[in-house]
């Protein structure tokens, strides 16, 4: 994916272009395609201590300029109140994205490569130089490396805490700003000389957008000096391990392997499958000596809701089939009272359970798992007894309230608490709570049931299967006669609330369709598919909300209240594309007629990914064109769902299966 010279040049478009790499620990670096920071967020050197949580900025930037013919020209570019100060956006002729992000200047004419890249399982980033092209040519790069030291949520300002010293060996140099956060070491082919001082001011225009704290300070120890040659490469690794000595080149060609092998892995077949399928890689963490998924960058870590929704496209069409496994264990140690983890905190031990749809998923996620693996074994032994956990506690009751009624179907909800995935809440706000009996939920609570069984057949359990089947078709029959919506011709988002039942137009339907064979007739699926689509389809996901609705918000814009009040008032999620294709081709038929029109109901995200953070889908969009994109620059279940639906409903064929990367 390629960014040309015009678009590098052009301050707004080149600001608004980001770049992501992470390195499986929860750690990442991102920035954007002017080599200015925009937020808080952007970092070379972002770590997980804990991985992956307990994240913190240690560098943020590096200031660059190639003394080359008598002249000094500028490779960066940063925000000041009212300036911008390097420009070196105004010498960048191309940005690319493969094998890692990577610049192309233009300098007097002499071309110079930058590229970025993180190195799989470490905490560390590299940074390499290289002058190209036939004409013999020397230079020399300057470079100053910007400090904080801060949690990621946070900014830095100057202070008298911050230790300016530096220990330096040969080919390295080591900074510990504080004492409560690891050591920086940098490794590098150049030579170093100590002077520190203080960048203040650094402005972070998207923080503005946001209502947040939009200003920064960089502490830089001092600058690196390398001398280029044509055809040669200088490095600078930074890293927060404790190691003595490094070996970059070696790094560098075990990491561009290790991707290839992933690409070589992806559809061919069609492009946007291509790129979604190496975008899912991003989101695969560890967390202890497990696996877990990672929700969205740059602010979010392993939720239990995103993570089931987002296995099946991960993992299970990508054929990482041992990481799937490692995933679902992981969950499965934490179930309480008939629940799994909806969230696991930045900070601390304690997991949250604070939803009502997580640990539904979890069970949908475990029998997409025994499809694609047969493996019984580890199944029965592991997974089973977490699902009959679940299943009981739903049965007799769990937190918040949610429990299984005589009609069959799950009911949940207390003041204060947001239990669906529309989750918003400001203070003691909460902007779609959805108390009583939300639709998706008794889909997802049949297709749960459905599994129970399966699977107590399947391990010889007659008795429990019996009363999943017994309890199944109560469900059914509750649904099919109390949420459909007569007037209307849709089903009710939620019934039994505290207000009665709920007529609003919203996505969380298509659920019923899309999980479940028996819950909605033919006729009636089609009044629905029909409905969403003119009301709710949009070209890069579906609205929340129908635009008819009193409380609809067009925008997702200001600061956190009106933010958090669009959030599911209107605000589109592509996510929700992959159930919405997969209800449309059950309905319709798998017919080329079909296929054709469920695919290009993604033209958008194929559009997108080359145009916000490159590569990758964002968490959210504006109701209204043109949809901007908002929210999370990178989010795992955006990738996975319209990932799951190409292969698996449209048929997109890959080539690799069961592959580790």
């Amino acid at each position: 994916m390629k960014v040309n010279t015009q678009d590098c040049q052009s301050l707004d478009r080149a600001l608004n272009l980001e770049w992501l790499e992470t390195n499986g620990r929860g750690g990442f670096s991102s920035g954007t395609v002017s080599g200015a920071n925009t937020r808080r967020y952007h970092a070379l050197l972002l770590t997980a201590r804990k991985p992956p949580s307990e994240r913190v900025v240690l560098v943020n930037h590096l200031e660059e300029w190639l003394d080359i013919d008598g002249q000094t020209i500028p490779l960066s570019t940063n925000l000041y109140p009212g300036a911008v100060h390097p420009t070196g956006y105004e010498h960048c002729i191309e940005f690319s994205t493969d094998p890692w992000p990577t610049w192309t200047f233009d300098c007097n004419g002499v071309t110079i490569q930058r590229e970025i890249l993180s190195i799989h399982g470490r905490d560390m980033v590299t940074v390499r130089w290289r002058l190209v092209g036939k004409k013999p040519t020397k230079a020399a790069l300057r470079v100053r490396p910007k400090l904080t030291g801060r949690d990621y949520h946070g900014t830095h300002h100057e202070n008298g805490h911050l230790s300016t010293e530096a220990h330096a060996g040969s080919g390295m140099v080591m900074w510990h700003g504080y004492a409560d956060l690891p050591p920086v070491r940098a490794f590098h082919s150049g030579a170093y000389r100590h002077e520190p001082a203080w960048y203040r001011y650094i402005q972070f225009s998207v923080e503005r957008q946001r209502g947040l704290d939009a200003e920064e300070d960089w502490w830089s120890p001092g600058e690196f000096t390398f001398e280029l040659e044509s055809g040669s490469t200088r490095t600078l690794a930074l890293t927060s391990e404790t190691i003595d000595q490094l070996d970059v080149a070696a790094l560098a060609k075990r990491e561009k392997s290790r991707r290839y092998t992933i690409r070589q892995a992806a559809p061919t077949d069609d492009s946007l499958a291509g790129q979604l399928w190496c975008a899912a890689d991003m989101y695969l963490s560890v967390r202890g000596a497990q696996h877990t998924v990672i929700a969205g960058y740059p602010w979010f870590t392993d939720w239990g809701r995103d993570t089931f929704i987002s296995l099946p496209g991960l993992c299970l069409v990508t054929g990482q089939l041992d990481v799937a496994w490692q995933v679902i264990a992981s969950f499965a140690a934490y179930v309480s009272a008939g629940m799994v983890p909806n969230r696991f905190p930045d900070v601390g031990e304690q997991p949250e359970y604070n939803t009502i749809d997580a640990s539904l998923w979890f069970i949908h996620a475990i029998d997409r798992y025994l499809t694609a693996s047969r493996d019984e074994v580890r199944v029965q032994e592991t997974a089973w007894p977490a699902v009959k956990q679940i299943l009981d506690g739903y049965r007799r009751g769990t937190r918040y309230g949610i429990k299984m009624g005589e009609d069959g179907l799950i009911a949940g909800g207390m003041p204060g608490a947001q239990l669906t995935w529309m989750d918003a809440k400001v203070g003691d706000w909460v902007v779609t709570p959805r108390h009583g009996k939300p639709v998706e939920i008794q889909a997802l609570w049949v297709r749960s049931l459905e599994v129970g069984e399966a699977l107590a057949r399947k391990f010889g359990e007659a008795d429990y299967a019996d009363r999943c089947q017994h309890d199944r078709s109560n469900a059914i029959a509750s649904f099919r006669k109390r949420f459909w919506y007569e007037d209307g011709g849709y089903l009710y988002d939620v019934i039994d609330g505290p207000e009665g039942n709920d007529a609003s137009v919203r996505p969380n339907q298509l659920y019923a369709i899309s999980l479940v064979d028996e819950l909605v007739p033919h006729d009636r699926a089609l009044k629905i598919l029909r409905l969403v689509q003119e009301q709710l389809l949009t070209p890069v996901g579906l609205r929340t909300l129908s635009p008819h609705d009193s409380r609809y918000r067009p925008r997702y814009e200001g600061g956190v209240l009106e933010r958090d009040g669009a959030y599911h008032q209107g605000t589109v999620w592509p996510f929700l594309l992959g159930q919405f294709v997969t209800a449309w081709i059950k309905v319709h038929g798998k017919n080329p007629s079909t296929l054709k029109q469920a695919r290009s109901f993604l033209d958008g995200i194929s559009a997108h990914v080359k145009d916000a953070c490159l590569g990758q889908v964002s968490e959210i969009f504006d109701a209204e064109a043109p949809h901007r994109a908002r929210g999370c620059y990178a989010q795992a279940w955006s990738v996975a769902e319209p990932l799951r639906a190409l292969i698996e409903d449209l048929g997109i064929q890959v080539s690799g299966k069961n592959i580790t990367v």
